[in-house]
Parts: structure tokens; sequence; C-alpha cells
């Protein structure tokens, strides 16, 4: 669970830099781009909360 939250975070991560280069190509408008970064923010942070739950110790 906690690689699967980081391989998440790494994709929450990439995911901006890939809209800001197709913004300033012209391939997609301002507001794609910002919903992109948005969207982008959001799988950041459910990789965070999977790999905090990945780390969380097992009450058996």
């Amino acid at each position: 669970m906690v690689m699967v939250g980081r391989v998440i975070q790494r994709i929450g991560l990439t995911v901006p830099l890939l809209a800001i280069v197709l913004q300033l190509g012209n391939r997609i408008s301002l507001l794609q781009m910002l919903v992109i970064l948005v969207a982008s923010v959001c799988i950041f942070w459910i990789g965070h909360i999977l790999e905090g739950l990945g780390r969380r110790p097992r009450i058996d």
C-alpha cells in the first residue's frame, strides 16, 4: 500500500508539469490547465492518504 501511495503521489507531481507544457504550447486553454492542476493536487492527496494507511500499525 505504501508503494501504491508513492506512485500515485509521483503521478500527482508530474501531471502539473505536463499541463504547463501543454498550455505553453497552446494545446490546452488556461482553464483546462487549472482544472488539471486541481485534479493533480487531489491525486497527490489520495496517494498521501494511501501511504499513511499503509504505514499504520496493524492491530491483530
